[in-house]
């Protein structure tokens, strides 16, 4: 099922307080001269839900306010999150360096894109997910449980769960093995 489009014209911006909130946040959350712990502390205000989540500075992103970290997701240095749609992160999930998330995106038509500002589809990424350095994810895709996202990968269809993908665009490589979801976080749990 396809993503629905969320329109947003340039005037909802400038009268937007969370975009304004969430730079500030950004603006301290990035600040070398804090501590991890204080940066980390941060994350609950930044994003709609952080459950013990690890995210390394900087971090660049707007409207933090709908955007949803699981359990124990751990992202890496230099994570882009372009909002604008709600954006979920899985349980467990890793993100590698320098990833792009991108909700929102610009109409094609000339006269369309100076009438909104930009749209917007809901990316929603599954559980146990590892996103590598550098790979973009584009809006309205969903990455399905346990797959695999290949350094530099541009993601702009659905992926399935299980299922490792690489490339611009991004293509199957294979599918992998099923995890026994019986031991697959004993380590992170214990």
């Amino acid at each position: 099922m396809a993503a629905k489009s969320i329109p947003t014209q340039f005037e909802d911006i400038s009268r937007d307080d969370s975009w304004a909130r969430t730079k500030d946040l950004l603006r301290q959350f990035n600040n070398p001269a804090l501590s991890w712990e204080e940066s980390q502390a941060l994350l609950a205000q930044m994003f709609a839900q952080c459950e013990g989540a690890t995210v390394t500075p900087p971090l660049f992103m707007g409207g933090g306010r709908n955007i949803r970290l699981g359990k124990k997701v751990y992202i890496n240095q230099g994570l882009t999150i372009s909002g604008g749609a709600p954006v979920s992160i899985g349980d467990y999930t890793l993100i590698a360096p320098w990833v792009q998330i991108h909700a929102t995106t610009h109409p094609v038509d000339p006269w369309e894109r100076q009438q909104v500002a930009f749209t917007a589809k809901p990316i929603s990424i599954g559980e146990n997910v590892w996103i590598g350095a550098g790979a973009i994810i584009c809006p309205g895709v969903t990455i399905g449980d346990h797959a695999v996202i290949a350094a530099g990968a541009v993601v702009s269809q659905d992926v399935a769960r299980c299922t490792l993908v690489a490339g611009n665009p991004a293509q199957v490589v294979r599918q992998l093995d099923e995890p026994d979801m019986a031991t697959i976080y004993a380590k992170r749990e214990g």
